[in-house]
């Protein structure tokens, strides 16, 4: 993890924030369809995606299992944010073995 990770993650987490907030406000002035309602839903895993791709392109051999074991517990246990926890206590305990 480097001294750029909580700016980074921040930001993210603030882009994902207006992007749901403007998808709010601009339901009030024109009707939801399905696809506009499928695109707010799709903006948390968006946010997931880019610091997935984060920890994959400067990590190594620990965050790649952690991600395999975060899709099977996302499968598993039906939540994506318990599942996300998980893996963080998965790459923790990877490297405390030394992995």
């Amino acid at each position: 993890m480097t001294d750029s990770f909580p700016i980074l993650l921040l930001v993210m987490a603030a882009a994902a924030l207006i992007c749901r907030m403007l998808g709010f406000m601009l339901m009030r002035v024109m009707p939801a369809s399905p696809r506009i309602e499928a695109a707010l839903r799709a903006t948390p895993l968006s946010v997931m995606a880019g610091i997935t791709a984060l920890a994959l392109a400067n990590g190594g051999l620990a965050e790649a299992l952690a991600l395999g074991a975060v899709v099977v517990l996302t499968v598993l246990l039906g939540s994506d944010v318990a599942a996300a926890l998980l893996g963080v206590a998965v790459v923790a305990v990877l490297r405390w073995v030394g992995v």
